[in-house]
This record gives structure tokens, sequence and C-alpha cells, in this order.
């Protein structure tokens, strides 16, 4: 029980770790061959907030366990939407601006609702999985079509994420060689998939133990700790007032956890859907996504509006009940 416990503590800790080196050399790699910091923001470092959730659901598919694998993409949806936007907007009310409202948000309802129509027959094919990761391409190919017309609009170029203004800092500091970029990239990539598989065994075990269902454990102790990097760039946005990063890191994060994350899961090892994974899980996902808009948008002058902090109670006290009806049942 303890080893398992410490299993778990330390795949998360080196997630973290190696998700950052990654994210690091990858941008500064990046950097030393010419690709445009646009890309370097929305992809490289975008999908570094995502990393520890697609290793997690990739390894645990190869494993044929796909509780463990969809329970942590829906449950790391669940949390950036209850926990971290909860959260965050309790510290310090979130603005929203009118632009998410309006496009991002929108298109993440539609990407959940597909996802949750390919579940509602309880099976989710390597077809299903294609279908996943062509909107997902589809998708990451609208984003930066719409933000290089901004940035020739002239319009002012915000980054994408929290963590591409501390890759910036961070390689403006200590700027890296070609080979310690390959270095931190390689070494990263490694430690990111072992850390990976550390944290599955000890979450299976741990499941196996407490008499929970890997499914469980997946949508609760493996959601929160691959979040963790969502919830670090929230608060440090929150704290320096940058909120439209914050819905946009959530967003962002969900739709590449919706698409990518449970496309590569099944695209690798096709899932029989738990009906409650469907039932609760799936619809719980649903109902956070579609009362976003309605928690954000200021209907009175139909523009952006912001989550402020009974809102951000309420988003809490679900993330809660949720979570204690899980481990209850």
């Amino acid at each position: 029980m303890i080893l398992s416990l410490f299993y778990v503590l330390a795949g998360i800790a080196l997630l973290l770790w190696s998700a950052g080196w990654f994210v690091t050399g990858a941008a500064a790699l990046s950097r030393r061959l010419g690709v445009s910091p646009l890309v370097v923001g929305m992809v490289v470092v975008g999908f570094g907030t995502s990393a520890p959730e697609v290793a997690v659901s990739v390894f645990s598919a190869v494993e044929g366990k796909p509780g463990l694998a969809l329970g942590n993409a829906l449950g790391s949806n669940i949390t950036n939407l209850a926990l971290i936007l909860g959260l965050t907007a309790l510290l310090n009310p979130i603005r929203v601006a009118s632009g998410l409202v309006k496009k991002e948000m929108p298109v993440l309802i539609l990407v959940t609702v597909l996802t949750a129509g390919l579940m509602a027959d309880f099976n989710l094919s390597r077809i299903d999985g294609v279908v996943l990761l062509v909107v997902f391409a589809v998708v990451m190919g609208w984003m930066l079509v719409i933000a290089r017309g901004g940035a020739k609009a002239g319009l002012e170029q915000r980054e994408v994420d929290v963590l591409t203004q501390e890759v910036e800092h961070a390689l403006a500091a200590h700027p890296l060689s070609l080979a310690g970029a390959v270095v931190r990239l390689v070494g990263g990539l490694l430690v990111l998939l072992g850390s990976s598989r550390l944290l599955v065994l000890g979450a299976v075990d741990l499941a196996q133990r407490a008499g929970l269902s890997e499914l469980v454990i997946g949508l609760t102790v493996v959601a929160v700790g691959t979040s963790l990097p969502e919830l670090a760039s929230a608060l440090v946005a929150a704290r320096r007032g940058e909120h439209d990063l914050v819905a946009g890191n959530v967003l962002g994060s969900n739709l590449f956890n919706t698409l990518a994350v449970v496309g590569l899961a099944v695209v690798i090892e096709p899932s029989r859907v738990e009906p409650a994974l469907f039932w609760r899980d799936m619809m719980v996902c649903l109902g956070l996504t579609l009362a976003l808009p309605a928690v954000a948008l200021d209907w009175t002058r139909r523009r952006g509006g912001r989550i402020n902090r009974l809102e951000g109670l309420l988003l809490l006290l679900a993330y809660v009940g949720y979570t204690v009806y899980l481990l209850a049942t």
C-alpha cells in the first residue's frame, strides 16, 4: 500500500518535471529550426500541459486498462471545468473575452457532444478514435489560421498559455544550444514515459487494495495529478490578471483531452464503455461544458462576461459533490 502510494506520488512529481523539460527542449529546438513562435505556443506548449494525460492514457491503453485511460481523460476535463475554474474564480474572478465565447466554447461543446455520441453505443472502436484524431487535426488547423489572421490584421498577439511566457523567459535567461535542446527534449520524453508507467502501476494497485475500480481512480487521483500543470498555469495567470488565458487554457486542454487523448487511447486499444462512464461521467462533463457559456457570458450586453466568486464556489461544490459520490458508490 505504502509502496503503491509512493509510486503514485513519485509518478506525478516526475510527470510534472519531465513535462517542463520536454516543453523547454521542444520550444528551444523549434526556435533553433526557425519555427514560428505562434506554432510553438499553440502546439508545443499547448501539448506540454496535456502531455501527462496523453502519456498516462496511452500507457493504460497499451496495458489493456481502458477504464483508467478514459477515466483519466474525462476526469481531467471535469477537474479543469469544476475544480480549476472554480478555485481560480473563487480566489480572483475571471473575466472571459468575448472571442472565447464566440469561437472556442462552441467548438468545445460540439466536440464534447460528438464524443458523447460516439460513446452512446457503449463502445469506442478504432474508427471512432480516427474520427476524433481527424477532428483534432482540423480544429488545430482552424485555430492556427484564426491566430495567424489576427496577427496579420495587426491585432495584439497573446500567448496561448501562461507556460508559453514561462518558457520564453527561461529560454531568454538560459539559452539552450542545439545539443542541449535535443537532450532536454529526449530526456524529458523518456522520463515522461517512465513516470507514466510508474503512476499507472501505483494507481492500479491502490484501486485494487482500496476496493475501487480503475475507472474511479482514473477519474479522481490520476485526473487531478495529471491536471496539475493546468492548475498551476491558471493560478499564475489569475495572479497576473491575465484572465482570458485562464479560460483559454482550460478550453484548450479540454479540447486536447477529448480529441487527442481519447482518440490515441482508442486507436491503440478499442474499448468497451462502461454504462457508468457514459451516464454518469460523460454526462457530468457534458453538463459542465454546456453550463460554461451561461456562467461566463454577459447576456445583457452579448459579450464576454466573467466567472464571479459565487459561480466559482458553485463549481467547486459541484466538483466536491461529484468526487464524494464517486468514492461512496
